[in-house]
């Protein structure tokens, strides 16, 4: 807590300082050029076509103005991003993972993009579990870039010996695990491979039922795991992690890896992100696909949390030309092109009929509180399903205690 507090006012210093070079007219961008972060994923191939083409059109507006596109690794960052800041030299335009913009947005260190929303191409149609991450305090400060969905990742081979077809509703997959634990009587083996306490997985029943996490009133963030439509959720997740998974009630995700148990040929199922397809060894491979982890209503996906990027504008970079650059990078044949390298675009309005692509029209994000951080490391939400899934408490007090705390602090 004490380093996280440290970093926290050392982020808060450089923004400051930033502040103060731009106010003394030592701003980092001139008129003549720009510089861009984005992420390695975007280099080299046709995504770094989609770059150059962004770049075209940019300077068609902008006669004379270059454009200087350094890429970045995922690891590194946000150490170089902080050092910019102290030093004020921030780029222009930054890439950040989505579950990294709240620090930032929290401290100041991005300008607010609010009354520009309307000249972003389908701004009132992206993806919400995303466009969520680059909002603050009712502003905008995030574009949203890509996005990755959550989906169900099966043995085929089983699924067909059971003679079951891929579940349109979570009533359907209820009854397609207790067919496939009938069929497999091994011990561990897991018809749908969640961890108890995987609340990524959990919270998607809870906003299923039009629950949530916690809300902004009057200023203040108010837990609502213990509101009626939150307690019918984690009791909808309850009754599927019963018939379904044999994975531990306490543990997490990654101990073990849903993918390393699945190889291991105890799982006929698992839950989690799209990538995880890549990891299922070579004895299952062949057989493995895809599908949409099924709502409660026939038909929907089941709400998912997103992982990808927004795109932000430092404080004392140029604003206006940051805002034409992802206006032109986030163009609507700027995400067609993204689409068909297989990313998804940041609008629903693009979104085909991919496993992914379908999981995706439904999605939340976490609260973009400032103390968000405190409550993950806090386990407030794996403690709760833990005292759920082993019967320690009841839905209702293990909800209600969650609730409670997470108020408390969100509002620290």
């Amino acid at each position: 807590m004490r380093a996280r507090t440290i970093g926290a006012i050392a982020l808060i210093g450089a923004v400051l300082a930033v502040i103060a070079s731009t106010a003394s007219g030592g701003t980092s961008a001139s008129t003549a050029s720009i510089t861009v972060w984005l992420q390695t994923d975007a280099q080299g191939g046709a995504w770094e076509n989609i770059v150059k083409a962004a770049n075209a059109q940019f300077q068609r507006e902008h006669p004379g103005v270059t454009v200087d596109v350094q890429f970045q690794t995922w690891g590194t960052h946000l150490q170089k991003f902080d050092a910019t800041l102290a030093g004020g030299n921030v780029p222009d335009v930054i890439e950040m993972g989505n579950t990294e913009m709240t620090k930032y947005m929290a401290a100041g260190a991005f300008q607010d993009l609010t009354a520009d929303k309307a000249k972003f191409d389908n701004s009132a149609t992206w993806l919400e579990g995303l466009a969520a991450s680059g909002r603050f305090g009712g502003k905008l400060y995030g574009v949203p870039y890509y996005a990755g969905s959550r989906v169900v990742t099966y043995r085929s081979d089983l699924f067909q010996k059971a003679g079951i077809k891929i579940p349109t509703s979570l009533a359907e997959f209820t009854a397609a695990a207790r067919k496939l634990a009938a069929a497999n009587k091994a011990k561990g083996f897991s018809p749908v491979y969640i961890a108890g306490t995987d609340w990524y997985v959990a919270m998607g029943f809870v906003y299923d039922h039009g629950g949530a996490i916690a809300t902004r009133v009057s200023g203040k963030w108010k837990g609502a795991l213990a509101s009626p439509k939150s307690i019918a959720g984690l009791t909808a997740y309850k009754n599927f992690f019963s018939a379904a998974s044999r994975a531990s009630k306490t543990t997490d995700e990654s101990h073990p890896n849903p993918y390393n148990v699945y190889e291991q040929g105890l799982a006929a199922s698992m839950v989690g992100p799209g990538w995880f397809s890549c990891c299922v060894g070579d004895t299952y491979k062949p057989v493995t696909k895809q599908f949409v982890m099924p709502s409660r209503t026939k038909g929907q996906p089941m709400p998912g949390f997103l992982g990808g990027s927004d795109l932000a504008v430092p404080v004392g970079a140029n604003k206006a030309l940051a805002v034409d650059w992802i206006k032109a990078y986030t163009s609507t044949s700027s995400m067609t092109a993204l689409r068909g390298l297989g990313n998804i675009p940041n609008t629903t309005s693009l979104l085909g009929n991919s496993v992914n692509e379908r999981a995706a029209k439904r999605s939340w994000f976490v609260p973009t509180a400032k103390n968000w951080v405190n409550v993950e490391n806090g386990n407030i939400l794996r403690n709760m399903l833990s005292q759920i899934l082993t019967g320690k408490l009841t839905v209702k007090q293990a909800a209600q205690s969650a609730s409670d705390n997470i108020s408390s602090v969100l509002n620290a």
